[in-house]
């Protein structure tokens, strides 16, 4: 299954410390350019570059149709990466495309596109057996990834966990 990544989620995951899920949930996440020079824009010496830079699990492809994204863009609003990574997961046919940013989830799913963001990854991960909870890393993204979502959100990924939630 090819799975497509906006930049948000890998971002994300790097910040916390688990984009090692990526790939061990879907192997090689393929990110169109734009996305690609999203996630180096900090600088050669950030995690974020850093970790970029060095995996090999990333396949940077061109996006074909630009006119396509120039309207995603226009007339729906969405950033560079998000438009570029909708059209490219369609172009691909990918059976995932992982993306967070709500407006960006809406055109996605009006394309007929499959989404999952950062909380399905976790909660995927959590099903395969590969992290132990949700929780911590949850207050890790909203502390220091400014990851942002309802408190309503936060409990009922809290809930799909069967982790306990207080309220």
């Amino acid at each position: 299954m090819i799975v497509v990544s906006n930049t948000s989620p890998i971002c994300n995951l790097i910040v916390v410390g688990q984009v090692d899920l990526l790939p061990q949930l879907f192997g090689t996440i393929v990110i169109p350019e734009m996305v690609y020079h999203e996630l180096l824009a900090n600088g050669e010496h950030h995690p974020v570059t850093e970790t970029v830079m060095t995996v090999d699990w990333l396949d940077i492809r061109a996006v074909n149709e630009q006119s396509q994204v120039m309207i995603l863009e226009h007339e729906r609003r969405l950033d560079p990466g998000e438009a570029n990574a909708i059209v490219l997961a369609l172009e691909l046919k990918a059976g995932q495309l992982l993306i967070d940013e709500r407006l960006g989830r809406i055109e996605a799913k009006r394309q007929g596109l499959r989404i999952t963001g950062v909380l399905g990854v976790l909660l995927a991960a959590k099903r395969q057996g590969l992290i132990p909870l949700i929780r911590p890393i949850l207050d890790r993204l909203l502390s220091e990834a400014n990851f942002r979502i309802s408190s309503r959100l936060y409990n009922e990924t809290l809930a799909l966990a069967e982790e306990v939630t207080t309220t």
